[in-house]
C-alpha cells in the first residue's frame, strides 16, 4: 500500500517537474524572440532581406504588407541600402511574393533600381539560401525583415544579420510564435548535433 502511494507521489512530482521544465523552456524561447525584436536597429545597413509571406491573388496578405511597410520605412530613411525581396509563387498566388513586394515598395517611393528579386524560393530556408546569392560582394551589414525575427536561421547560413521586426497580425500571432518556437528549437538542436 505504502509502495503504491509512494509511486503515485513520484509520478505526480515527475509530471509537475516536466510541466515546469516545458513552460520554462518556452519562456526562454519567448525571451529570445523578444530580444531579437527589441534589439538596436543599425542605420545605413548595406542591404535588407524581406522574407516572403502569402499573396492572395496579387494582393499581399496583411503579414506581408506589414513587412513591406517596415522595409519601405527603413529604406526611405536609409537611401544607400538596397533590398532583396524573396519569395516564389505558390498556390492561389497570381504573382510571386517577390513581385508583390517589389510592387509594394515601388508604390511607397522606393526606386526599382534598389530592389533585387529572388522569386524561386518556397520555404524560409530557401528564402535565405537563394537570397544569399544576391548579396553584393562589398556588403558588410544586413538586416532581415520578418514578422517575428528570423535572424537565427540566417546565422545558420553564415549570415550575421540583425532582425528588423515587422508587425504581426493579431490573427496570426499564435501560429507565428509557434512556428518560431519550433524553428529556434531546430536551430539549437542542429547546433548541438553539428549539422
Amino acid at each position: 500500500m505504502k509502495r503504491g502511494k509512494s509511486l503515485k507521489r513520484t509520478m505526480k512530482l515527475s509530471c509537475v517537474i516536466s510541466v515546469i521544465a516545458v513552460l520554462g523552456y518556452f519562456g526562454f524561447l519567448h525571451m529570445k524572440i523578444q530580444e531579437s525584436i527589441r534589439q538596436q536597429i543599425p542605420e545605413n545597413a548595406d542591404y535588407l532581406m524581406i522574407l516572403g509571406a502569402r499573396v492572395k491573388g496579387s494582393v499581399p496578405s496583411l503579414s506581408l504588407q506589414y513587412r513591406i511597410d517596415k522595409a519601405a520605412e527603413y529604406l526611405s530613411a536609409n537611401k544607400h541600402t538596397v533590398v532583396i525581396v524573396s519569395g516564389g509563387k505558390g498556390p492561389g498566388e497570381d504573382i510571386s511574393e517577390a513581385k508583390a513586394m517589389q510592387q509594394g515598395l515601388i508604390a511607397q517611393g522606393i526606386e526599382e533600381a534598389r530592389i533585387m528579386m529572388e522569386d524561386k524560393s518556397t520555404t524560409t530556408h530557401e528564402n535565405i539560401v537563394f537570397s544569399k546569392e544576391l548579396i553584393p560582394d562589398t556588403a558588410a551589414s544586413g538586416l532581415i525583415v520578418s514578422s517575428t525575427g528570423q535572424s537565427k536561421r540566417a546565422k545558420k547560413e553564415g549570415l550575421d544579420m540583425k532582425g528588423l521586426p515587422a508587425k504581426t497580425p493579431k490573427v496570426s500571432l499564435l501560429k507565428s510564435y509557434t512556428r518560431e518556437y519550433l524553428a529556434i528549437i531546430k536551430y539549437y538542436l542542429t547546433g548541438l548535433i553539428g549539422r
